[in-house]
């Protein structure tokens, strides 16, 4: 059984957002092709955030949530999601799946200040 809600904890790293989860064996993996786009917009009213902050995110809608991705397509492993709010795509690589067992349909998410 998986967890229905996520926690990672992104940061800048070379002018790239990437994040850690030694839980999974994940060590600065980047974020890719729009998805780092959706970040900045997601964090823009966050103090200092290039040093850090905390992402949530589910399959399943929360109280506070700030985006709400749909999936669009599978490409080279990863699946392609789209913010309709803000008219972006991103997409996901391989590491989707270190927490979700197949590429959920929507993918809640919140940024949050860390300090």
């Amino acid at each position: 059984m998986t967890n229905s809600m996520m926690v990672i904890f992104p940061y800048r790293h070379n002018s790239t957002w990437v994040f850690d989860d030694e839980r999974v064996g994940l060590v600065h993996e980047p974020f890719v092709s729009g998805v780092p786009e959706m970040i900045d917009i997601l964090v823009q009213d966050i103090p200092n955030v290039d040093q850090g902050f905390k992402l949530l995110f589910s399959a399943n809608p929360f109280p506070g949530y700030q985006a709400e991705l749909t999936w669009l397509k599978e490409e080279y492993n990863g699946h392609w999601y789209c913010w309709t709010q803000t008219n972006m795509e991103g997409w996901l690589c391989p590491a989707l799946f270190k927490y979700f067992i197949e590429a959920p349909k929507k993918i809640y998410c919140k940024a949050e200040s860390i300090s």
